[in-house]
């Protein structure tokens, strides 16, 4: 009450209508209070059992501070002490089982070489190999401990090896008496006479003493293998086997295996024999092979190697299964260079026999593989053999190829004369297939149907489409039926075979385009009458080309069927080969006659004894030349080629004759007539070196025809008649410019030679008048 009052009192701002509401509100108030009161009277129990464990707390704590304290001071420096102690027991315990870790492998060791040596004085060579790979082993160990290195292993790996060499040198004795060589000198290492003298001794019989307690073979070689040597000592044997009796028997087809069965020895040997062929057969080199193979196998070879395993099946695999993976592929290579690749077939014909090869190389293999020399999945020989087709075309082609550049390689001059009559021989060929046959007779008999009256009664000749008599080389016709023959080869062979010979025959014609010119390039700059050959060659072998795809062309593959099997593509070559080789040839010819024309000095002045010799000299040099290519052109150009050629060359001399006489300023009389006996001279002998036939009366109408093929001829003959005629003769000549001289020479050139010819007068003016 005295806290409400003073309440109200310190307010001041209490109504007297709000009191009673004050009041009111003071009195729930009072109600809290009491409330408050009440629950603090039941709090305060429970806040004195805590202070209770608070103090209760504090005296334990108190006590785990003492009992640390006491820890920390007396029972941590015991724990040290004892930690301490452990390590240094552990480190001892370490130690103590490591040292006795390495004195059991030394005692392995030890106990290791001890057992080896007792093995190797009762030869139990495998035992006494085992022995000193357990030797090994126990070192390795030893010498792999890092930290604890002894100086005594030194020594023991030293012991180690003396021991493993004492023991390859006893395997190698024993190695020795089981497979003896007798060999010849190095010197004779790779011919016939060496072979003879090859021998190898296989030991068949244990001597007494390997009787009681000796090593079998087995013993010796699985012995090699524990030590690792065997790979050695049989690589060395396989080479050896291979260079002195595989190899000899398959190079020599003389040589023959011989074997002889003495009491403890078996000898293989040779002996020779005349042989019937330049190389043996596949089947007789694999009879010989299969022969030594299986003495080899019998009294050497067929030994089980057993490598036994804790955990694992025993592994068996025989000393010849690891000769044949060494020398195998080596001996296959050789086989096939040496044997199969002389045994394929050279004709299509033939290849149905080589069935038998195949059957043969077939059996080798499965000889060989059950005496386990081949593994089963080794058939090199056989896929070869298989592989006939292709090795068949592939050694056709080569030999074409070869033949081919040995016949471009030879003289050109050995000729053969080819007349329209002439044809390659060859067999005919087989008709056309059946459905092409009928195509082409139907076609044929609506085409005469439809066009039977359209026929011309002129026929051309036989021979118009036939290459003119010329010479050729021997080489190139035998060329020419070399292709001929293949391409036939091919229409009897296989898709494949078929398509590379047929492009084998391109390449010989490729091959010639490319060799010829360059191999003989020498002779046919020099030599006349190689340069014309050489120009019959290519036109003759363009002339074949024309026709060569189209009369196979129904006899080839599918695939060359369609346009592809030609060789028309080809001729533009030849003949522009054949063209520019006699065209340079020509232009040697024509320089070497306007040389000789040179030295005419310009044809002046012939009243000059001197100039007039020298003049006379050129013009019979140069129809000596003339005469000496008309005989070594004779019979070997076509007729019409030689005409032209000739005609040519001496159209060459007659124009640098007219040429030299037309641009004289002075000709007199005596010159005049000099010059008239030099074109005489030219007149009557230049139609002699016109001479393409052997025989002199065919060759008086090629003569008579020097007009057609010279084309100064009728111009040099006009020069004559200026030379002897006057001046009114020349004007008739002339004819207003219609008359025979016009058409050979021009008014000025005329008028040139009138002023050379003539003095300076009123009929030369009048006449020069007239010629316009």
């Amino acid at each position: 009450g005295s806290l409400v009052a003073a309440v109200l009192a310190h307010s001041g701002r209490l109504d007297k209508e709000d009191l009673g509401t004050r009041i009111g509100r003071l009195s729930r108030r009072g109600e809290v209070c009491n409330m408050i009161n009440k629950k603090y009277n039941e709090f305060l129990p429970s806040m004195q059992s805590a202070e209770d464990l608070v103090s209760k707390v504090d005296g334990l704590s108190s006590n785990i501070d003492l009992l640390k304290a006491g820890i920390e001071n007396e029972v941590q420096q015991d724990l040290n002490v004892a930690v301490a102690e452990f390590t240094e027991l552990k480190q001892q315990l370490e130690r103590d089982t490591l040292v006795l870790s390495i004195l059991k492998k030394l005692q392995e060791f030890d106990t290791a070489i001890k057992d080896y040596n007792t093995a190797l004085l009762e030869k139990k060579y495998v035992t006494a190999a085992q022995q000193l790979e357990k030797a090994r082993s126990s070192l390795k160990m030893l010498e792999s401990r890092k930290g604890f290195e002894l100086k005594i292993l030194k020594a023991l790996g030293t012991e180690l090896t003396v021991q493993t060499q004492n023991m390859l040198y006893h395997l190698g004795e024993e190695w020795q008496k089981l497979a003896v060589w007798k060999l010849p000198p190095s010197k004779e290492s790779s011919s016939l006479e060496s072979a003879m003298h090859s021998e190898l001794h296989l030991r068949t019989v244990p001597s007494k003493e390997e009787e009681i307690a000796g090593p079998p073979v087995a013993s010796v070689l699985q012995a090699f293998a524990v030590l690792g040597e065997l790979h050695t000592k049989l690589k060395i044997f396989g080479q050896l086997l291979l260079k002195y009796i595989l190899k000899p028997l398959i190079s020599y087809p003389s040589l023959q295996p011989f074997t002889e069965e003495q009491s403890d020895v078996f000898i293989l040997r040779f002996k020779c024999e005349e042989p019937n062929l330049d190389h043996s057969s596949p089947m007789e080199v694999f009879y010989k092979i299969q022969l030594v193979f299986e003495v080899l196998h019998k009294y050497l070879l067929n030994v089980p190697l057993v490598q036994p395993a804790e955990d694992k099946k025993e592994c068996r695999v025989t000393l010849a299964e690891l000769l044949g993976d060494m020398i195998w592929e080596e001996l296959s290579d050789c086989l096939i260079q040496n044997c199969l690749v002389n045994s394929i077939p050279t004709n299509s014909s033939k290849l149905e026999q080589y069935i038998e090869v195949i059957k043969s190389t077939e059996e080798f293999e499965k000889a060989l593989k059950n005496m386990h020399f081949l593994k089963g999945d080794t058939t090199d020989l056989l896929e070869y053999a298989r592989n006939v087709n292709s090795h068949f075309a592939n050694k056709k082609c080569q030999d074409v190829i070869v033949a081919a550049r040995n016949l471009m390689t030879s003289e050109i001059h050995n000729t053969v004369k080819i007349t329209p009559d002439s044809c390659v021989a060859l067999p005919r060929l087989p008709g056309p297939a059946t459905g092409d046959h009928l195509k082409m007779e139907k076609a044929s008999k609506l085409l005469h149907n439809d066009m039977l009256n359209l026929e011309n009664e002129t026929k051309l000749s036989q021979y118009t489409f036939s290459l003119p008599t010329c010479r050729i080389s021997s080489s190139v016709e035998k060329l020419m039926e070399l292709a001929y023959q293949t391409l036939l080869e091919a229409t009897a062979s296989t898709d494949q075979c078929c398509v590379q010979l047929f492009y084998s025959v391109r390449n010989i014609f490729q091959l010639f385009y490319d060799v010829v010119p360059t191999y003989h390039k020498e002779n046919l700059q020099k030599l006349p009458q190689l340069a014309a050959i050489h120009h019959n060659n290519c036109m003759y072998i363009a002339h074949h080309l024309l026709t060569l795809g189209h009369q196979f062309r129904y006899r080839l593959t599918n695939i060359l069927c369609d346009g592809a099997a030609t060789f028309v593509d080809l001729v533009p070559g030849f003949r522009r080969l054949g063209m520019e080789c006699f065209l340079a040839q020509m232009r040697v010819q024509k320089g070497e006659i306007l040389e000789r024309l040179s030295s005419a000095r310009n044809f002046s002045n012939m009243d000059d004894e001197e100039n007039y010799c020298a003049a006379n000299k050129a013009i019979r040099q140069v129809l000596h030349q003339l005469k000496r290519l008309g005989k070594v052109w004779q019979d070997v150009l076509p007729v019409n080629v030689y005409c032209k050629a000739m005609g040519t060359l001496l159209n060459t001399a007659l124009s640098e004759i007219v040429t030299r006489i037309a641009a004289l300023e002075d000709i007199s009389a005596e010159d005049a007539d000099r010059l008239y006996s030099l074109c005489r001279t030219m007149v009557e002998e230049g139609p002699q070196v016109f001479i393409p036939l052997p025989e002199d009366d065919k060759n008086k109408k090629y003569q008579e025809e020097v007009p057609v093929y010279v084309q100064k001829w009728m111009t040099f003959k006009e020069l004559m008649i200026i030379l002897q005629a006057n001046l009114q003769e020349i004007v008739d000549q002339w004819a207003d410019g219609k008359g025979p001289l016009a058409a050979e020479f021009s008014a000025a050139e005329v008028k040139s030679l009138i002023r050379a010819l003539f003095q300076n007068t009123e009929r030369r003016a009048a006449a020069l008048a007239k010629i316009k």
